[in-house]
């Protein structure tokens, strides 16, 4: 009889919360070059397909796993990331809004519910004193800052002003936090694993996304607050330009999801500076950031389908996983074992 199968690592739910960023920098950049309304659709509808195939993916496995749902997301690697799916759920329930109101705001609702008590609980697990700092990489910063400040965002659009604030509130206070322990864990622990070195630059996303939510939350006004979130935004942006050396050097996985939308959030921030400002020929900027992220989202997937058509998916999930339980491992690790 053969052995039941492991999960599907939670890291590849950066899929479709990446192809949901990426069709956002579409929708923001549509209005500066003058694009039909159905152009931005195309890639929510390829955003919206990449969601429900994933949670269907993972469901299907799960039903046939030897590991329970649960024991994954307390995974001290992977337990963070799942908080993807509700993120990826706001920003879908944002775009359906535009066409189904009330199915866009309930959804909407649904993945700040869901993503609201996902953060309670995880924290709760951690205040059990069992979490490494070894573990610790870029996708702790997704639960309880990146998810808050996509639901200051998308309640804010959906009519639900009054959770706009709170968790912009949430979001702020656990950038802070979560911030710190990630570059102290980076700073004086072992290196990543390869496959997770790609999670660094989730490190760029909190500022892109905190920005482009406080403008949605201040009538589009440049305050004091708005230029002090693009300043540390700029810093951590040149800090992924010091780091692409190390980036160009790593081997292709699925991990590499994880570039994308923090790419598509300072994209779109960027656009939505250049049209705040009322920049003169703000198309040009625009269509130039436009085509670099496409160059980015069209390279990531071409590879991932090309595993798929190598039949080498399994084999992908696999490096995943043993970059998800090396990391959880704490005490000293070599840096053979951590190269990239």
């Amino acid at each position: 009889m053969p052995a039941a199968p492991s999960r599907i690592p939670l890291n590849t739910l950066a899929v479709p919360f990446g192809l949901a960023g990426f069709a956002e920098t579409w929708s923001t950049a549509a209005p500066a070059l003058r694009l039909h309304p159905a152009v931005p659709q195309v890639f929510w509808a390829v955003a919206a397909v990449a969601f429900v195939w994933m949670l269907v993916a993972h469901a299907l496995r799960g039903v046939r796993a030897h590991e329970r749902l649960v024991d994954q997301l307390r995974h001290p690697a992977q337990g963070p990331v799942a908080a993807l799916v509700p993120a990826a759920g706001m920003l879908l329930g944002l775009d359906l809004h535009r066409f189904v109101p009330v199915a866009g705001t309930l959804l909407v609702a649904v993945g700040v519910t869901v993503a609201a008590f996902f953060a309670a609980w995880l924290l709760s697990t951690w205040f059990e004193g069992r979490l490494a700092l070894e573990s610790v990489h870029g996708g702790y910063l997704l639960p309880t800052v990146a998810a808050a400040f996509v639901a200051s965002a998308t309640t804010h659009e959906v009519g639900l002003a009054w959770l706009s604030w709170p968790a912009f509130g949430v979001g702020v206070f656990f950038w802070v936090v979560m911030t710190g322990l990630l570059l102290i864990r980076l700073s004086f622990r072992p290196a990543l694993p390869g496959p997770l070195v790609p999670s660094m630059a989730i490190l760029v996303a909190p500022p892109s996304v905190a920005g482009f939510a406080l403008f949605l939350l201040t009538d589009h006004r440049v305050t004091l607050f708005a230029q002090a979130i693009a300043g540390l935004g700029a810093l951590l942006f040149l800090v992924q330009l010091a780091l692409l050396p190390r980036y160009v050097r790593l081997r292709f996985t699925l991990g590499f999801w994880s570039f994308v939308f923090p790419a598509a959030a300072v994209a779109s921030v960027a656009i939505e500076w250049l049209r705040v400002l009322d920049v003169p020929f703000a198309w040009a900027p625009t269509a130039v950031l436009l085509a670099l992220l496409c160059v980015l989202v069209g390279w990531v997937g071409a590879r991932s389908i090309t595993l798929g058509l190598h039949h080498a998916l399994r084999q992908a999930e696999d490096v995943l996983q043993a970059a998800d339980d090396e990391d959880a491992q704490p005490g000293p690790v070599t840096g053979a074992t951590r190269s990239v």
